[in-house]
């Protein structure tokens, strides 16, 4: 098993998984968990996990992929509601990263003036994090949302400015067509998490200055 560092393994002997963050020698391998802890361990007795790490995990060790200049994507960073594959009255919200940036996000969900925090976690660059499930018949009494998003890159980019979204979902975000949301391979609806940038036409700003 070859294994190389970002790698998500789990103990064959102990209830412990993590990333792989230091490759020691040919036989030995560091692993850090989810307390942030590197544990020496020899590589034969870790077995390789497909996945992330637990949803309340806020800090990951895995490395941020360098991405050329010319291929770096900026924008692509947006919520997506989809119905759940052996359940149509179940909704999943799923935080779509499109970007080259990596993400640090947090959801907290407010009901009544009592908050709950409901995620928090890294969301690497081109990839999605199921946040939040709900039944899809109880829209009118779907919590608040607060969504919160900081972007990263090892590269020479400006970060984005921080995201907030704060508001309730209701019916008429579920009133336009689905669309097709790559990453998930699923149809879905997209909710804006950023507001488009003003268009400023020069030409009505210059009259403006004249009358």
């Amino acid at each position: 098993m070859h294994l190389k560092l970002g790698d998500f393994v789990r103990f064959v002997d102990e209830n412990i998984e993590g990333y792989i963050t230091r490759i020691i020698d040919k036989d030995t391998i560091g692993v850090t968990d989810s307390n942030d802890f590197e544990i020496p361990v020899l590589a034969s007795k870790v077995t390789l996990v497909h996945g992330d790490m637990p949803d309340n995990d806020i800090v990951t060790n895995k490395p941020n992929i360098v991405v050329p200049e010319a291929e770096f994507i900026k924008e692509g960073i947006y919520l997506a509601l989809v119905a759940d594959q052996h359940s149509s009255s179940v909704a999943h919200f799923h935080l779509i990263n499109e970007t080259s940036y990596q993400l640090l996000a947090s959801l907290t969900t407010e009901r009544q003036d009592t908050f709950k925090g409901e995620f928090a976690g890294v969301i690497p660059p081109n990839s999605t994090k199921k946040i939040y499930s709900a039944q899809l018949g109880d829209i009118q009494i779907w919590p608040k949302f607060r969504l919160e998003i900081l972007t990263n890159t090892t590269a020479n980019f400006t970060p984005k400015e921080p995201i907030i979204f704060n508001k309730n979902i209701k019916g008429k975000d579920l009133s336009v067509a689905k669309e097709e949301i790559a990453l998930l391979k699923q149809k879905g609806w997209r909710i804006t998490l950023e507001e488009p940038a003003p268009i400023i036409d020069a030409d009505k700003l210059k009259a403006s200055f004249f009358k």
